[in-house]
């Protein structure tokens, strides 16, 4: 959302658990994934989004450089989390030529945050149904505290920050490229995290919703945790093991069942709110990434709690992969935890 100038680039997602690198190269045909890595995320270096330790995240981003062995230096990185606000409003219809001089004052109201203390960005939505009154614009607001944190991240791995984006709308940007811009339909798509789910709904393919929730992987940990009275490391063991289809205490398929109900619940309140405020909108389908995404019997859960189909993002359904640098088992392994990277790793300048 906010661009300092590069061309190709690297796609760098900071999540609270790990911390993907992906290299992209965008053709005329389409898109290819070149290369991927992932490593762990510093303990206690990334809470909800903020950046709390800088130096060590910046320390595994350059190791994971290392590891992906690419020439290029520029990065695209993803915020998330409470230092970002994205609001769709609907202003009067005016030149768009004046709706820069326009949407602070009217995004003003709509923000938690200082206006002096946020960096803020605007795109009008031309793809969706026309008011001749009014027009829809989907306002960004991002605390440049946390957004200055990023960028330091980026060039205390020796890299450079050339694009500094939403995490949704990268995962937006991926969907796009995979699934097409599916016009005329509202889809949800949920990336389910260790510590938050980036939710975004995606209407004739511009973004109209997104929102980041507190809730996932790491809250079925939690829950496993209370029930069994185990520390965090055994409760976190317990949870992938399920996951696995491997032997867990017989306790535990009733744990992650109460537990993607309590997801469930989460994001029906953000499904609710969504429709409530677009009342000729309807959700078609909702598709699941992200290491949480995993967990067994979610999908189902969604389906029936919200009765529509929900289904697997795939982000290399429709984006190739080079066969020389990735095989189709690592391919495999890494799936659920690509989408944000490489939708990050297909910006360029310019991008809206």
């Amino acid at each position: 959302m906010f661009f300092f100038g590069a061309k190709k680039l690297l796609g760098l997602d900071i999540g609270s658990s790990t911390i993907k690198l992906a290299e992209v190269e965008v053709g005329r045909t389409g898109a290819m994934l070149n290369a991927f890595a992932m490593t762990a995320t510093p303990p206690q270096s990334v809470a909800a989004g903020d950046i709390i330790d800088a130096g060590s995240v910046a320390q595994a981003v350059a190791s994971l450089y290392q590891e992906l062995g690419t020439k290029r230096r520029h990065v695209a990185v993803a915020l998330w989390g409470s230092s970002v606000i994205v609001k769709k409003i609907s202003i009067p219809r005016m030149d768009e030529k004046v709706v820069g001089e326009q949407i602070r004052w009217e995004a003003e109201q709509y923000i938690p945050f200082d206006i002096n203390e946020v960096n803020l960005a605007y795109k009008v939505l031309k793809g969706l149904p026309q008011n001749p009154e009014t027009m829809d614009i989907l306002v960004v607001a991002a605390r440049r505290e946390q957004a200055f944190k990023y960028a330091e991240v980026v060039e205390g791995a020796g890299l450079q920050c050339s694009v500094l984006d939403v995490g949704g709308f990268a995962l937006a940007n991926c969907f796009e490229a995979n699934y097409g811009t599916l016009s005329g339909q509202a889809v949800a798509l949920l990336n389910v995290g260790a510590s938050a789910t980036n939710l975004v709904i995606v209407e004739s393919g511009e973004v109209v919703f997104c929102r980041d929730l507190p809730v996932g992987g790491l809250t079925y940990t939690g829950e496993i945790q209370k029930a069994l009275s185990v520390s965090i490391e055994e409760a976190e063991s317990i949870k992938l093991s399920a996951c696995s289809g491997q032997e867990a205490p017989e306790e535990v398929p009733n744990i992650i069942r109460s537990t993607n109900e309590m997801l469930a619940e989460e994001f029906r309140g953000s499904f609710d709110f969504f429709l409530n405020t677009n009342a000729n909108t309807a959700l078609r389908k909702c598709f699941l990434s992200g290491g949480g995404s995993r967990v067994p019997g979610l999908k189902e859960h969604l389906s029936q709690a919200f009765n529509m189909p929900a289904e697997t993002f795939d982000p290399l359904v429709g984006v190739s992969m080079s066969s020389r640098n990735l095989t189709p088992e690592f391919a495999a392994e890494i799936k659920d935890f690509l989408a944000v990277s490489l939708g990050l790793g297909m910006r360029k300048v310019g991008d809206s």
